[in-house]
């Protein structure tokens, strides 16, 4: 007799595993596919994405070509159409072998495990584009890879196998005689055929190529629209963004069981061991001192260490003062190049600021905030300023109002920067574009599609502090601007009137027309001071200053003119006071009334997209009279101008581009080993009641004194300058002395 089968029974049967390919297969909106609009650009996205690290990898300047073509006669408005995705790179390419993982297989890549910042991290985006195409077309997607000059292309013709999470590759063979490819030493390009909707607009694959080129200046990427029309965003810059470096986790927010599963995987023996070498800023003498708070052996077997002692060391954690992760892991985009970027797609804006934020941490993990503002010129003055989202130079075009940035600009009082904010709270209304890029090794996205960053609240204080710095110098601007337009308007009025009286009252008396410029300058009243920025072919930046005295009577007075910090001027006219590493000072003698002074200088090497507006400050003369300059504070109050780009002029006038050597970076010790010095400084950064006090070096050490001639390399005319005021530039280099009779 057999036994009835129980309910439960019953149910086991029709229980089995599902693949992660299947799950996305039927969710697939959490990746981003949500909308026939949204799935293009998302594959577009990923394609991008996978070609532009894997070309700054192979350290290739990258070339994309990006199109989106037609099957067939285009559908109707608001309806979706059949389209073919295709990118092409000239990266690295990819071996045979590995094709079909990397497109047809979820959660496969090298990123994943490697803490370093990167655009891909998970192994998703490009295999579920390949599964949304054969999911809506049914249609295989096709590769073309080249991995050297004289290597064929292979050709792959794949599909994703969600029931196995595996490729099924239909077809791989080696192509011959192909010009376009025989031209290309190396590159990867792939097609795929999906069901989709192509649209311009705010969010459109238009305006994710443009925002990526933005924040990618050292790419060239080439867009095809399905009407034929090609656009091609150049590159701002030839030199590629410094390799990111992979580091070990830091014990600071660390997990329980993170921490026991790397207990189980380890190699080291002892407890001290495992410490040092599966973490990074842990010493020997951190190791012990960790153990000691912990009440741990320092020599205890890995095999012992189980959950007491897991949750024991991780309670001792806080006790130990750690330095801050490394940051040479990240790959922050710099002030100068997010300017370039700026004023390369917006070009007509009349003031740029950027501002690129210290390293900071966040659950041990590093990060960097860098934020850029583009004001005036064509930009609309009763519209919401527009917000460019980035996270590890990938632009975030949805989900605006749950991200970070988002958040961080509606909770500024914009109305103390002069733009108007009803309430002073939300999105403030101007001619403004606000750029946000967050850099991390592991970026907090709010969902697996990638398009906004979790409310985490350092990486918003980051944020809130770097959009104050630009709307400082932005309202700063508009001030100055507006109080030069009006006594500019008032000028303009005197002129037309007093000139008319003069005349007037001197044919009534008979008498010849007075002198009425000292009229004219009692009833303005100011110094007005004025700059001028203009490229000079071939030499840089010529930087004019007109200074006009509009008082009653003559002014003596100091000017102070901000530069970059590692550029030295030169033609200074007329003789300066002082040059020194940020700053040059002129002590401006009685300027007769109604009479202008011109001072001017060069910046050799750089362009417009270097350096657009003169920081200007005055001193022994009453603030309420200048217009045009804020009044001196001191140099510590200096704002830090600073570009990364410089071109050197050679003596036969060549313009050669190269890296402006800065201060003396602190040397690399072994990981583990940390400086003495750097952890006595440390442990001295405390205030009076214990509070932590934040290095502002990066990587959280002191800042090394820069040795001399390490600053920058010194132009002849520069040392010519220096030669007249008798004192060198801090850090110059002396001009080297002529060998065997050659320059």
């Amino acid at each position: 007799m057999h036994r009835a089968k129980t309910v439960a029974e019953e149910l086991a049967k029709k229980q089995k595993e599902i693949s992660v390919s299947e799950f996305f297969e039927r969710n697939k909106h959490i990746l981003g596919f949500d909308s026939s609009v949204r799935a293009l650009i998302t594959s577009v996205k990923e394609a991008v994405d996978n070609a532009l690290d894997a070309c700054e990898e192979a350290q290739i300047l990258p070339d994309l070509y990006v199109e989106i073509r037609r099957e067939g006669p285009a559908a109707k408005v608001g309806q979706t159409e059949e389209l073919v995705m295709i990118v092409e790179d000239n990266g690295p390419g990819i071996v045979k072998q590995q094709i079909g993982n990397i497109f047809g297989r979820l959660l496969y890549g090298s990123r994943f495990h490697a803490i370093r910042q990167s655009r891909g991290q998970q192994g998703i985006g490009i295999s579920a584009t390949v599964m949304y195409g054969q999911l809506t077309t049914g249609k295989p997607a096709i590769v073309y890879s080249k991995i050297g000059e004289k290597q064929p292309v292979i050709l792959t013709h794949l599909k994703l196998d969600t029931r196995s999470n595996r490729p099924d590759v239909l077809k791989q063979d080696p192509v011959f005689g192909d010009e376009h490819w025989a031209a290309k030493e190396h590159g990867t390009r792939i097609e795929v055929a999906m069901t989709g909707k192509y649209q311009r607009g705010p969010q459109s694959v238009f305006e994710y190529l443009r925002s990526t080129a933005i924040v990618n200046p050292h790419a060239r990427l080439t867009f095809k629209e399905p009407d034929g029309t090609t656009t091609v965003f150049e590159r701002a810059t030839d030199q590629l963004p410094p390799p990111t470096k992979e580091i070990k986790p830091h014990p600071e927010g660390t997990e329980l069981g993170t921490l026991l599963k790397m207990a189980k995987n380890t190699s080291a023996k002892t407890l001290t061991t495992f410490l040092q070498e599966e973490f990074s800023r842990v010493s020997s003498e951190k190791a012990k001192e960790m153990c000691d708070a912990a009440a741990l052996s320092p020599g205890m077997h890995m095999e012992k260490f189980d959950l007491d002692e897991a949750k024991a060391l991780l309670s001792a954690l806080p006790k130990v003062k750690l330095l801050p992760p490394p940051t040479d892991c990240l790959s922050p985009i710099g002030e100068t190049l997010v300017r370039k970027g700026l004023k390369k797609e917006l070009p007509d804006t009349e003031f740029i600021a950027t501002v690129t934020r210290p390293a900071n941490v966040y659950s041990g993990r590093p990060f960097v905030v860098e934020a850029g503002l583009a004001y005036g010129g064509g930009l609309p003055k009763d519209e919401p300023v527009r917000i460019i989202r980035f996270a590890n130079r990938v632009p975030l075009l949805y989900q605006k109002g749950a991200c970070v940035s988002t958040t961080a600009v509606e909770g500024m009082d914009w109305r103390r920067y002069e733009l108007d904010q009803r309430g002073g709270k939300g999105i403030p209304i101007g001619p403004v574009v606000l750029l946000v890029h967050v850099a991390s090794v592991n970026v907090p996205f709010t969902s697996e599609a990638k398009e906004a960053i979790a409310d985490i609240d350092q990486i918003r204080n980051e944020v809130v502090l770097a959009l104050r710095e630009c709307a400082r110098k932005m309202g700063s601007h508009v001030r100055k601007k507006a109080k030069l337009s009006r006594m500019k308007e008032k000028e303009e009025i005197i002129r037309k009137i007093i000139p008319k009286i003069a005349e007037k009252s001197a044919s009534m008396l008979g008498k010849p027309v007075p002198d009425y410029e000292p009229i004219i300058a009692r009833i303005m009243n100011n110094m007005m001071i004025t700059d001028q920025i203009e490229p000079v072919p071939k030499k840089g930046l010529k930087v004019s200053i007109q200074v006009t005295n509009y008082c009653n009577f003559g002014k003596t007075f100091q000017l102070y003119s901000a530069i970059p910090h590692n550029v030295a001027p030169t033609d200074v006219s007329p003789e300066p006071e002082k040059v020194e590493d940020g700053l040059i000072t002129w002590k401006i003698k009685r300027i007769p009334t109604g009479e202008t002074e011109t001072l001017s200088f060069l910046l050799p090497g750089l362009d417009a997209s270097d350096f657009d507006e003169t920081d200007l400050y005055v001193k022994g003369i009453d603030e309420e009279l200048v217009i045009g300059a804020e009044p001196w504070k001191g140099k510590e109050e200096l704002p830090r101008i600073e570009v990364e780009t410089v071109k050197t002029i050679t003596a036969e006038g060549q313009v050669v581009e190269g890296i402006v050597q800065k201060d003396d970076p602190v040397p690399e010790t072994p990981d583990g080993e940390e400086d003495v010095e750097a952890e006595k400084e440390l442990s001295k950064a405390k205030g009076k009641k214990g509070k932590e006090v934040e290095l502002a070096s990066k990587d959280a050490r002191p800042a090394a004194k820069p040795k001399k001639g390490s600053a920058f390399p010194m132009p002849k005319a520069a040392l010519e300058q220096q030669a007249k005021l008798g004192k060198p530039f801090p850090g110059a280099k002396k001009a080297p002395k002529p060998k065997g009779g050659k320059k």
